[in-house]
């Protein structure tokens, strides 16, 4: 039995992290410090902002989850004038990931009509949990 122990322990790790893993991806955690953030410029970011909100989706070429989130993301800011959807190439534009501590993709940031981020999603983000989101903000 005792030769099983290490294996049982890495087998409780492994599967204590997934779960963290899975439940930390995709949901959109609201920024705390609002006030003491510097806001983004629109030019930074390479579109117009939204009078409501926007939703800045940093990607790279070779992600799946990416093209399900601008999927998700376009759909959701296709009927809503209020909302921008503007997604930025990681790869391209490594000073603004750098700025931004985005450390994967598909991260996306949820700024208010000045820039200012207030929410960010890392992971793919599901429809719920933009709605809400969305429905915060009015």
């Amino acid at each position: 039995m005792s030769d099983y122990l290490p294996i049982l322990l890495i087998f409780a790790l492994a599967s204590t992290y997934g779960i963290w893993y899975q439940a930390s991806r995709g949901k959109v955690k609201a920024k705390k410090n609002r006030a003491t953030k510097n806001p983004l410029l629109e030019n930074e970011v390479g579109g117009e902002f939204g009078s409501r909100a926007t939703f800045i989706q940093f990607s790279s070429a070779f992600c799946t989850p990416c093209r399900a989130t601008r999927a998700l993301l376009s759909d959701i800011t296709a009927d809503l004038d209020d909302v921008k959807h503007i997604e930025i190439d990681a790869e391209k534009n490594l000073d603004l990931v750098r700025k931004l501590d985005i450390r994967s993709t598909p991260t996306t940031l949820v700024l208010d009509r000045q820039g200012v981020e207030i929410g960010r999603a890392i992971g793919a983000p599901k429809r719920a949990e933009i709605l809400a989101t969305l429905d915060a903000l009015k």
